[in-house]
Formats: structure tokens, sequence, C-alpha cells
């Protein structure tokens, strides 16, 4: 089906509901290397006016890419509920717009009708948004979620810790981890992108965070970044895994790339829940995204790289993640050129995610070789702040060593906390306080040696 819109004397036509969507999306280098993106302004708020006009269920006749050859169409489709759409079913994507804006939609409306929303209509109405259309709504659907404490709770903000070292040593891993934990970052988890996939390597990564957690009986999760087939062979050796972790991406032959498939991912969320290692829930699954990763791997399809993107999050959502992180700016300027591209797509991914059910976490982040700075970080964490993101990242001086990019740190943590008013989990609220390193308000404590976290901590270190 085409699709036609008129602007004073020049009619712009669609050849369909692919080119539509790409024309429409805000101005991207990934969609424009692809050969997808409109050739003007005027194109472009062309295309946004037709979009506006297409009814919802438009989407489910009309597949972009087609259910015959790609898994993950196939579990969008097979996966939609028309009970949980009804109630929206008539809507044109116009339409659907102003009601996530209205003063009457509440969490418990969108609640409703996540399983009837399909990928290809969020990213659809995300291109009629502007920023604060993004963050009104976004900020309306808390997705929470559980393992050995609970993240994603209304006015409250977890951080990732990450403690990364470039020849994975153990103990300057484990210095950067207590460093982070005496900023009192870490409730979204301990993770660790691994230098090497060495199961012997990862396995003793694995066991270091496990003593130290029994030892300080920390209610957090740990994660080791690794592949997951790695992760399936290390419980299969008895190796105390918490959450798994995959990078995803929104087509089948895209995640082939990265050496998955739905078949695959659905065997590592069944080991890791045989291990029965969460407290409060069972949510461990743990996916990382990224606006280009289709593009890049010659796997998009001619879709923009935006609705691929959100695509992932329906293959997040079947597995039921205890977190998902759109490494927003980090593969690079080809994808999201500068700062002004990447706030957007971080704003997006935020706000599809969580419309879709996904507790959508941010590693607000960019390369070197990008036109981004820290500047660009600061405000684009300070939207998510406001959005109501699950989590971000914290990483020492917001320059991870192993990684070579640039992203945010402990300290930033802080300032977004105290300027938004935001909390940790609760249960790690609670162990922060009995281990005197915030008060009862959440803030930090002077250092004192009297901190049971710092009592022995070189002793531990140097049995780890």
């Amino acid at each position: 089906m085409s699709y036609t819109e008129t602007i004073g004397s020049r009619t712009y036509r669609f050849a369909d509901l692919k080119t539509l969507m790409a024309k429409a999306s805000p101005q991207r280098s990934g969609d424009q290397l692809a050969g997808v993106a409109a050739a003007s302004e005027e194109e472009r708020v062309a295309a946004k006016m037709a979009l506006a006009q297409v009814p919802l269920n438009t989407f489910l006749n009309e597949a972009l890419i087609p259910y015959e050859s790609d898994e993950v169409t196939r579990l969008v489709i097979d996966d939609h509920s028309p009970q949980a759409f009804a109630e929206i079913s008539h809507l044109t994507v116009g339409d659907f717009r102003n009601w996530l804006l209205s003063s009457t939609t509440d969490a418990d409306a969108l609640t409703r009708i996540t399983a009837g929303l399909t990928p290809e209509m969020v990213a659809a109405v995300s291109k009629l948004m502007r920023n604060q259309d993004l963050i009104a709504a976004a900020r309306k659907r808390p997705v929470i979620t559980r393992f050995r404490n609970t993240v994603g709770l209304p006015g409250r903000m977890s951080v990732r810790l990450q403690p990364n070292h470039p020849t994975d040593d153990v103990k300057g891993i484990a210095a950067s981890m207590l460093d982070g934990l005496m900023y009192g970052c870490g409730d979204a988890m301990i993770g660790i992108n691994p230098a090497s996939d060495n199961l012997a390597a990862i396995t003793k990564l694995l066991l270091m965070i496990d003593d130290f957690r029994l030892r300080y009986q920390v209610p957090t999760q740990s994660c080791v970044l690794t592949h997951v087939t790695n992760t399936i062979a290390a419980i299969e050796k008895g190796a105390p895994v918490d959450l798994v972790f995959q990078s995803i991406a929104g087509t089948e032959k895209a995640n082939a790339g990265f050496g998955i498939s739905l078949t695959l991912l659905q065997e590592a969320y069944e080991a890791g829940l045989s291990l029965r290692r969460g407290t409060v829930g069972n949510n461990l699954m743990y996916f990382e995204t990224g606006q280009g990763s289709a593009l890049s791997a010659d796997a998009h399809f001619g879709v923009d790289q935006q609705t691929c993107e959100v695509r992932a999050y329906a293959v997040a959502r079947k597995f039921n993640p205890f977190l998902v992180n759109t490494v927003v700016g980090f593969i690079g300027p080809e994808y999201l050129y500068d700062g002004k591209q990447i706030t957007r797509a971080g704003l997006e991914d935020h706000f599809c995610g969580k419309l879709l059910g996904v507790p959508m976490g941010c590693d607000i982040c960019y390369t070197n070789h990008a036109e981004a700075d820290q500047d660009d970080m600061d405000n684009l964490l300070t939207l998510l702040g406001v959005a109501g993101i699950n989590f971000i990242m914290g990483i020492p001086g917001a320059d991870d060593v192993m990684l070579n990019y640039q992203s945010t740190s402990f300290h930033d943590a802080l300032y977004v906390r105290d300027v938004l008013g935001l909390r940790r989990a609760p249960e790690f609220e609670e162990w922060l306080e009995s281990m005197q390193i915030t008060d009862a308000r959440g803030a930090l404590l002077s250092a004192s040696p009297q901190q049971p976290l710092l009592e022995g901590a070189n002793d531990w270190m140097g049995i780890a």
C-alpha cells in the first residue's frame, strides 16, 4: 500500500509503510548511510503528516519485514493480544499520540494496552513526538522488576556499577567495585564487561563478586557480560550466575550475527531460572541494544534504525528481563552523529521500551570520534531522570578504560539523584544505611575507619 501527502504544490509519494516510517524519522546519520532517510525537511514533514493518518491496525496487516522470513516478526504477530489492543484499535497514529499525552491516560491505562502494542506502532508514534512528549509519556509508565532488589519504582533510579578492567585483573575490578559502592552505586547490578571470553576467567569474576556479596550481604545482583553460550556453560559448571546477558537486535538476521536465536535465548532463560538465585523475584535476563546494530550487520532490510531498535524490545519482552540497556551512543557517529542525535535516540528508546513494558535503562555515552561531549551527556542524563529511567551506568571517572568510551560516573549518579530527588532501590538503600555509607535520607556519609564496608576491605581484596 502506498501513501501520499501534499504540501503546497508538491505531492510526496511513499511506496509502502516501511518507506513512510523511514522518511518520517528525525534526522540521523545511520538512516542517511542506509539511504532510507528523507531527502529534505519538507519531505520529512510530509511523511509525518501521512504517518499521523495511518490507522494503528494497519501495522497488524502490513509487516515491514515478512512474517515468513523473520522470527522476530513472527514473535510480534503471534504474541499480539487483540483484547489488549481493543481499547485503542480505532485510533490512527496521530490519535494515539494525543491519547498518550492526555491527562486521563495514566499508568493503569498504559499497562492495560501493553500486550496490544507492536514495536512498529510504538516506533511510529514516537516519530510524531517532540522530546518533551517522549519524556511526559514515558514518565507515566513505570516498569518494575525484581531479583534481589526492586528496580523501577516511581521516584527511584538505579545504577549499574561497571568496574571494567583492560586485563580482567580481579583486584583492579574489586577496587573499582568498592569505589562505586562507597558512592552508593550498584543497586541495578554489578556488571563486568570481560576483556576475554575465557570461561575460567569469567567464572573467576563471578566467584569474586559472589564472595563479596555473601560476605557483606549486599542485596544486588551480578553479571559478567559474556556471550549467552558461555553463560549457559558457566551455569552447567556450577558458577554463581545471577543475571544472564546477551546483546540483541530487531531482526532474525541481525540476531544471527550475534550468534543467537529465540530458541537459544529461551534455553538460557530456563537455565538461569533453574538456579533459583533470586530472593524477591525471578526477573533475570539482562539485554543490551543500540540503534544501528541491524544496519551494521546489513540486516535491516530497508527498515529505519529506530524501528529496528524497537523490534529488539519485543525480543527482550518475551523473556521477562530484569534490565534492558540501550547503549545509545556506543556504536558511533556513523549511526548517531552528534549530541543532538544521541539525545533524541536515548529519549526515543526509553519511551518505546517503557510503552512495550520493558524495564529500560540507558548507557548515556559517546565514542571519542562522535561530535558530542560530556555536556551533551549531562543534558541526556537529566532528561532521562525526569522521564523515569530505570537505571544508568556508574563508571569510574565516566571513562571506561576497557571499552574506551565515555559514559556516566558515580558522581553523575549523585548529581541526578540530588537535583531530581531520586532514591535508590529500597532494599539497597536500607543496606547502604546499615553499612554507614549513607544516612536515612540517602545522602553519603563522610568516610571513616568505622564504616563496616571499609573494615577489612584490604584483607578481602588480598584473598579475592
